[in-house]
């Protein structure tokens, strides 16, 4: 099966104009599929999105870069195919000290009769100071409300569980020999979790068996940024490292040779992974070279129906043969992209946060696979 890929990008070059009475006798150069971080762009040229390439595409900003957020889940519908859409979600920044700013603003607030936002002094419902060392690896559970796993730089997790707040186990998981990068609950399993670290290992723990792995994989030969676990087909999970790879390995053969899938079409670290939830063998992977990027992995090249497909494009460019055939999808216009999110609640929907703000999109190209009516 071959699906035509729409680039999101196209190349406009600027008219430099020619002399009067000149004439052209320089032939036009063949079309081509231009790849952001191979080819670059020639003096006078600049890179023009090709809105068709969306059935959706919007970009925003709140002041602050958010380097994490998520998509609140809404009660305006379980699966929406229709517009306009309404999109619900919370983001996390990190400034430097702006207490004398909020200070000020609260007290412009106060004394405004009209309109204004609320600010509320609120207290954490519980804090934790078991960690030793930052961290930025969490993830709530799936199948249990309020079970949560948080890991740190210095190689430790922690599970907390919930009864009137939260108890939180002051005995690690210990099995990483460097900082845990990202944390992943099983989408079956209650008592199963994954995780991975700058070691360059996917870990996969079950907490009922102690406090080491049950599991352990070397899963990049530098350090593994991000993962995720796919709630479609369980088995599977993604990992992706700081040399722009990304890997899809089966669960069931962890034991043995487990990849299903490698690829290194990314030149710089990845920062995102995620599963589509309405599609069990498509993804979406963000990256530092300032592309987002949809997978299908069910797909393979087929040379007999490309050839009776450029037959019937003439004048579209052929694809680079070392162009991976489960590519769907190449979207740029951000600026070092951190997370990406699937919209559960909307098929075919990816909002993704970066330093200069977010992308709420909808590639054309993707369909929107909907779960089964009785689902």
């Amino acid at each position: 099966m071959v699906r035509s890929i729409k680039s999101a990008k196209k190349i406009k070059r600027k008219n430099k104009g020619s002399k009067k009475g000149e004439s052209s006798s320089v032939p036009s150069a063949p079309a081509k599929v231009w790849q952001p971080g191979v080819d670059a762009l020639e003096e006078g040229e600049e890179l023009q999105f090709d809105p068709s390439a969306y059935n959706h595409l919007r970009g925003f900003s709140i002041g602050w870069p958010c380097l994490s957020f998520d998509i609140v889940h809404d009660s305006l519908g379980l699966v929406r195919t229709e517009f306009p859409h309404t999109v619900y979600g919370v983001g996390g920044t990190q400034v430097w000290d702006i207490s004398s700013h909020l200070n000020d603003l609260a007290e412009s607030v106060s004394s405004s009769t009209v309109g204004g936002d609320n600010i509320h002094r609120l207290s954490p419902l519980v804090k934790f100071g078991g960690h030793k060392d930052e961290g930025y690896a969490i993830d709530w559970s799936p199948t249990v409300p309020g079970r949560l796993v948080s890991g740190d730089c210095n190689s430790c997790i922690h599970l907390w569980e919930p009864s009137e707040t939260w108890n939180v186990d002051a005995t690690p998981f210990a099995g990483h020999t460097a900082s845990v990068e990202d944390l992943q609950w099983s989408p079956t399993e209650p008592d199963v979790f994954a995780s991975c670290s700058v070691d360059g290992t996917v870990a996969i723990w079950d907490t009922r068996l102690g406090k080491s792995p049950a599991l352990s994989v070397k899963a990049h030969n530098i350090d593994v940024n991000v993962i995720s676990w796919n709630r479609l087909a369980s088995c599977m999970i993604a990992s992706g490292a700081d040399d722009g790879t990304f890997s899809i390995r089966d669960l069931r053969l962890i034991k043995g040779d487990s990849l299903v899938a490698h690829f290194e079409y990314h030149k710089q670290p990845i920062t995102s992974i995620e599963w589509c939830p309405h599609e069990a063998s498509t993804l979406a992977v963000s990256s530092a070279d300032n592309q987002l990027t949809i997978w299908d992995l069910s797909l393979e090249r087929d040379e007999e129906e490309e050839t009776e497909f450029k037959a019937k494009l003439k004048e579209q460019a052929s694809a680079p043969q070392d162009l991976p055939p489960q590519l769907l999808f190449v979207h740029q216009g951000q600026k070092d992209p951190k997370e990406l999110h699937w919209h559960t609640q909307i098929p075919g929907m990816i909002m993704s946060t970066a330093i200069d703000g977010f992308n709420v999109l909808m590639p054309a190209n993707i369909e929107n696979v909907l779960p089964p009516a009785d689902a």
